[in-house]
C-alpha cells in the first residue's frame, strides 16, 4: 500500500477495542441533538437505564459517564474508598497493572498478587491472603475480567465465593471492558460491588461513554467514603437518573447510539451473543494451533472469547508483523503492550462480527506470517474455515 494512497476496500479493524461501529448504530447517532431537559430525552434516559442493566445481568443502578474506561476505573475506587485504604489487586497484564497504577495515585494502598501474564487470578490464593487479613484492611478485591493486554479471563464467580469462603467483608471491584456484551457476566448472580466498563468494545460503540453498576453494599460504602471526588460522584448521578435525567449535559448523541447497541444485543439475545464470541474464538485458536503458533494464555479454561493473543517466535518482533499486516492488506491487529511488546499481537474478534469478517481477519493473517517470514505452518485460515462450517448454525450435525 503506497504512502498516502486510499486502500481500496474495507478496513480490517481487528485489535481488541475499540471495534467495528454497525451501521444501525451509526445512523442512531447521526441524529440532530435534542434538548438534554426536555421530554424526548427524558423518555430515551429512561429506557436506556433500563436496558442497559439487562446487559450487565443487574437490577440495580447503573451510571453511565462520559468517559473512557479510565474514567470509570477511577469512579469505582473514589466512590468507595478512602484515603490510605488497602486493596488488593491480581496482575494478569497490562490493564490490572495500569489501575494498580491508577489506585496509587490517588494515595489508596494496592497490593499485588499474581504476575505471570498468561494465567488467571486465583480463587484460593485470594482467599487464603484474605484469611490472613483478620484486622480487615483489605477493603476492595479489585479484578479484570478479561485482560485485554493477554486474551486471559479470570473466573469472577469464584473469586466472589473465595471471598465468602474467606468471611471477609472486601468488596468486589470488577473490569469487565473487553469482556461486558461478549463473555457472559452477571453483576447480580456473582455479587459484584462495582462493574467498569466502556463503550468501545462488546458493546459496538466509538470511545466515549464509561459505567458503573452498583450494589447496594458499593452504594453504602459511597456514603462513608472519604476520597475526594466531584464529577465522579455517583450521588447526585443516582438522584438524577432515578427520574431519567443527569445532574450534567450527558453526551446525547452516543446516548442515542447506546440505547441501539441495547436492542441490539437484547435482539439477538445474550446467551447467543456470548455463544457467537465463544465460536469465533475457538476458531481463531483452531488457526493458531494449525500455525503451530503458541497462545499467549497457558489456561485454556481461561481462553477468552473477545481476543486471542499470539506470541512470536523467538527473534521475530511482532510488530513488525502487524506492519506488513497494515501495509498489505488494511488489517489492523493489537499490538503487545508492556511486557510482551513486540512479543505478542492480538486478534480482537468481537462486537459486530460474523463468520466472513473472522475469515478475511485469518487469511489476511496467514498471508501476513508468510510476507513477514515467520515461521509457521500453513493451513490456519482452512482449520478455522472447517471449524466454522462445521458448527454453522445450518450445518448437519
Amino acid at each position: 500500500m503506497r504512502l498516502n494512497s486510499h486502500p481500496s476496500g474495507r478496513h480490517f479493524l481487528q485489535i481488541p477495542g475499540p471495534t467495528n461501529v454497525p451501521d444501525r448504530i451509526l445512523r442512531a447517532m447521526d441524529h440532530p441533538t435534542i434538548d438534554h431537559r426536555g421530554p424526548e430525552f427524558n423518555a430515551l434516559a429512561k429506557k436506556i437505564l433500563r436496558s442497559v442493566r439487562q446487559i450487565f445481568q443487574t437490577k440495580q443502578p447503573v451510571i453511565v459517564f462520559p468517559a473512557s474506561g479510565t474514567g470509570a476505573w477511577e469512579a469505582a475506587l473514589v466512590n468507595t474508598l478512602s484515603p490510605g485504604d488497602t486493596v488488593l489487586m491480581w496482575e494478569t497484564g497490562h490493564f490490572a497493572s495500569l489501575w494498580k497504577k491508577m489506585a496509587d495515585k490517588i494515595g489508596i494502598k494496592a497490593e499485588f498478587m499474581g504476575g505471570d501474564w498468561r494465567k488467571p487470578a486465583d480463587p484460593a490464593a485470594i482467599e487464603a491472603r484474605l484469611k490472613e487479613d483478620t484486622g480487615h484492611t483489605i477493603k476492595a478485591v479489585c479484578i479484570v475480567h478479561n485482560e485485554t493486554s493477554t486474551g486471559v479471563v479470570s473466573d469472577v464467580n469464584a473469586i466472589r465465593r473465595a471471598i465468602d469462603s474467606a468471611r471477609h467483608p472486601a468488596l468486589l471491584l470488577v473490569d469487565t471492558i473487553s469482556s461486558l456484551g461478549s463473555i457472559d457476566y452477571r453483576h447480580d448472580a456473582w455479587g459484584v460491588d462495582v462493574t467498569v466498563a466502556g463503550s468501545q468494545k462488546g458493546l459496538m460503540l466509538p470511545p466515549g461513554l464509561s459505567f458503573n453498576a452498583v450494589s447496594e453494599k458499593a452504594v453504602a460504602a459511597s456514603k462513608t467514603s472519604k476520597m475526594t471526588r466531584s464529577f465522579w460522584s455517583w450521588d447526585e448521578m443516582l438522584a438524577s437518573n432515578a427520574n431519567g435525567w443527569f445532574p450534567y449535559t450527558p453526551a446525547t448523541n452516543m446516548l442515542y447510539g447506546l440505547n441501539e447497541a441495547c436492542d441490539m444485543l437484547l435482539e439477538e439475545g445474550l446467551d447467543a451473543v456470548f455463544a457467537r464470541h465463544a465460536r469465533h474464538a475457538e476458531a481463531t485458536r483452531a488457526a493458531v494451533k494449525a500455525w503451530d503458533l503458541e497462545i499467549l494464555c497457558s489456561d485454556p479454561k481461561a481462553y477468552s472469547g473477545s481476543l486471542t493473543a499470539i506470541v512470536l517466535p523467538e527473534g521475530h518482533d511482532a510488530d513488525a508483523l502487524r506492519k506488513v499486516a497494515l501495509e498489505n492488506f488494511n488489517l489492523s491487529l493489537g499490538q503487545g503492550l508492556s511486557k510482551v511488546a513486540g512479543k505478542v499481537f492480538r486478534i480482537g474478534h468481537l462486537g459486530d462480527f460474523n463468520d466472513l469478517m473472522l475469515m478475511g481477519t485469518l487469511s489476511g493473517v496467514e498471508m501476513a506470517l508468510g510476507l513477514a517470514k515467520v515461521p509457521h505452518k500453513s493451513g490456519g485460515a482452512q482449520a478455522a474455515l472447517t471449524y466454522l462450517r462445521d458448527t454453522a448454525p445450518g450445518a448437519a450435525h
